[in-house]
């Protein structure tokens, strides 16, 4: 290889420059240059150290270049240095045998190649001449183009911009459009598991649509489920396993860098020490066993659990554990399992709509965080019962008095269904609420 000058050059260079010489150059330990005081005891015999510039000398240098407003280093020209010119008459330069072609470390051609030519590969295997696999024609290097089609390229960062522009010209779009302005952060909330269910083809137009969607850099993230394993979509505990990691994988590949959120409810928590409330609870609901919950957030499948409150109140009377101190067992619970190491746990709090008073609004928004159970708490601000009828967010006054924990708090919104216009929905919950989750179909 073209090395022997260059690279011993540099290689004396940089062993003055840390102050390391070879044995041959050692300095006594009377050298008033030796800094071998500040080796290690450990340090090898043949490793010495010396002073280019004391520091009393450093400090010299400095002053002399920052003299006058750096007068001399302004002046400084730069100098004219010793170089050889190997392509002049009667220079002498060392070459590596072979004439010098091979190797040279600044040059694009791999050990084996010739200047213009192409190297020769092993045997089925590629070889690269500019880093890249190709030729300069875009043919791999040391192969023939032949007459078989090329294969299906994969989507290219434009594609992938066309697609983010198109996506926020849709109505989910524009609402991240305006929530963004509300300042608020922004997580796309939707449901996979039906498309996930109907087939491959199905899910990955799903996954492709919430993917341009969420490209956009004022999404936080993506919350691809609600009511894992509490509602009829599975059946056993390996069909939520298949579902989540299928949809992890492919959101991840979709949207790189984005957080990834499952909506649940784990009955067990809310039952503290009775055990018969466990077992029944275990009982009733199979799939929602604490450790099945857990095993996502332990596969790094999720980065944000939020567990629903809405079975807190009243769903535990038969046990004579009323809602407030439901709620608490709950979040005991869930601050023992340290599930906040594992992701952020959020609190979903579906029972507010229609409720005004400051005590349920203040208790129910601020127990979860207060007592670090859960890192913010999603609020929904729209609820239909089965017969069609909307029931609306009505505790603003309330809910406006909770500013130190504003930027914890979440509305979950439709923007498909508002309550007066979208923009005019997403500006009043920006005065309550620091996040917003869109439902998106």
């Amino acid at each position: 290889m073209r090395l022997t000058l260059r690279r011993a050059l540099a290689m004396g260079a940089t062993l003055a420059l840390v102050g390391v010489l070879t044995p041959g150059a050692a300095y006594s330990q009377d050298d008033p240059r030796s800094c071998n005081d500040l080796l290690g005891p450990d340090t090898p015999a043949y490793v010495v150290c010396t002073w280019l510039a004391k520091p009393d000398e450093a400090l010299g240098v400095a002053l002399f270049w920052g003299a006058d407003d750096n007068a001399n280093l302004k002046e400084a020209t730069p100098s004219d240095g010793k170089f050889i010119d190997c392509s002049a008459a009667g220079s002498v330069c060392p070459e590596a045998p072979g004439g010098g072609s091979e190797g040279d470390e600044n040059s694009p051609f791999p050990e084996g190649a010739e200047d213009g030519g192409v190297p020769e590969c092993e045997a089925g295997q590629p070889c690269s001449v500019d880093g890249h696999g190709e030729g300069g024609d875009g043919t791999v290097a040391g192969s023939e183009q032949t007459g078989t089609s090329a294969p299906t390229p994969t989507p290219t960062a434009a594609q992938d911009q066309a697609a983010a522009a198109a996506a926020a010209l849709t109505p989910a779009g524009q609402a991240i459009t305006a929530a963004k302005a509300a300042q608020l952060r922004v997580w796309v909330d939707t449901e996979l598991a039906d498309d996930w269910k109907a087939g491959a083809e199905t899910f990955a137009a799903a996954v492709k649509r919430i993917g341009a969607l969420a490209a956009r850099p004022e999404v936080a993230g993506i919350r691809f489920t609600s009511q894992l394993g509490y509602n009829t979509a599975f059946k056993t505990d390996e069909e939520i396993t298949a579902f989540v990691t299928a949809a992890s994988d492919a959101l991840r590949q979709a949207a790189p860098g984005k957080r990834l959120g499952i909506h649940t409810v784990v009955p067990e928590l809310a039952c503290g020490a009775n055990d018969t409330c466990k077992a029944e609870m275990r009982k009733r609901y199979p799939l929602l066993a604490p450790e099945k919950i857990e095993s996502p957030l332990i596969a790094g499948r999720v980065d944000q659990l939020s567990l629903d409150t809405g079975l807190l109140y009243g769903g535990y009377n038969a046990w004579k554990i009323n809602a407030e101190q439901a709620h608490l067992n709950q979040w005991i619970q869930v601050r023992a399992r340290s599930w906040d190491v594992l992701a952020q746990v959020a609190a979903e709090e579906t029972g507010l709509v229609g409720q005004v008073t400051d005590a349920k609004v203040a208790s129910r928004l601020s127990v979860p965080v207060k007592d670090g159970a859960a890192q913010q708490v999603n609020v929904w601000t729209s609820v239909q019962s089965a017969q069609g009828t909307v029931t609306r967010l009505t505790a603003w006054d309330q809910l406006k008095k909770l500013t130190p924990i504003q930027r914890r708090l979440a509305a979950v919104y439709n923007p498909a269904g508002p309550e007066t216009d979208m923009a005019t929905d997403i500006k009043k919950l920006s005065e309550a609420f620091g996040q917003i989750y869109l439902t998106t179909a």
